[in-house]
């Protein structure tokens, strides 16, 4: 009987990948902490005060006066480098969108800014720290991840509608959670409307108040006429989540796994 060749040994699973070294994963986040320890440095933490921007708003409503394109784009700028940093002083930088540039123009240049500077912030974090707290996640945290990458959105709207927690804290969360940039960003975007558009009307009316050496009222946002159209945006934006789960649930439930019909 002829030799027969040996039996081919079954392959060898891939090994997992290898990964990249620290310095890469962390540049991003660790270029925001840089930019944040120059940020104190150069004590931009002070001047994003009420007291700062009544000593020179003078001198800023002349600058947008005599620029009326760069001053905006330089708003926005600050705005970016305050959120995307986790700077203190951005319900003061509001305030002074509105009160430079008008209810409308100052609310729409500091949601912008608002939302890109929480997704620079986002993109950093998820970069440097998602995949590592990924690999050593316990069952809980991956039922969170979970839950945030189906429903994230809503309840991202919902937390954005009613600032609840810090600002900061709103913007690693979701990416740790390696929640979605797209989705992320939507929810910021609409959810942070409401209450910058009240911060800014608040600022465009500030000018005579700073005259007479006052400070604005930023307890408004917690009265009735504001604080329960926004806890009625935050009800909705979570029975929008519900709504989504049962719908599923009812996908997964149809006969045959076929998803049923509306």
């Amino acid at each position: 009987m002829p030799d027969l060749p040996p039996p081919a040994s079954p392959p060898r699973p891939a090994a997992p990948p290898a990964a990249p070294p620290a310095w890469r994963r962390l540049w991003p986040l660790g270029l925001l902490l840089a930019g944040l320890g120059l940020a104190y440095a150069l004590g931009l933490h002070r001047a994003l005060s009420l007291d700062a921007l009544a000593t020179h708003r003078a001198a800023l409503a002349g600058f947008v006066a005599a620029r009326p394109v760069l001053a905006p784009l330089l708003y926005l700028g600050l705005y970016i480098l305050v959120v995307g940093a986790s700077l203190p002083g951005a319900t003061v930088l509001t305030l002074a969108g509105g009160l430079l540039f008008g209810p409308w123009l100052g609310a729409a240049a500091a949601v912008a800014g608002a939302t890109l500077g929480a997704c620079l912030l986002f993109l950093a974090a998820r970069h440097a720290l998602a995949g590592a707290l990924a690999r050593r996640a316990g069952p809980r945290l991956a039922r969170v991840a979970e839950g945030l990458r189906r429903d994230g959105f809503w309840v991202l709207l919902s937390l954005r509608f009613l600032p609840v927690l810090p600002f900061w804290l709103v913007n690693l969360a979701p990416a740790l959670a390696g929640m979605r940039l797209a989705p992320y960003a939507a929810a910021t975007f609409l959810g942070i409307i409401p209450a910058t558009a009240v911060f800014a009307g608040i600022g465009a009316g500030l000018g005579q108040v700073l005259e007479a050496g006052g400070r604005p009222d930023l307890s408004v946002i917690l009265s009735p006429g504001i604080l329960l159209p926004l806890l009625g945006l935050a009800a909705l934006s979570l029975l929008g989540a519900w709504w989504r789960r049962r719908r599923q649930g009812g996908r997964d439930a149809a006969p045959g796994g076929q998803q049923r019909g509306d």
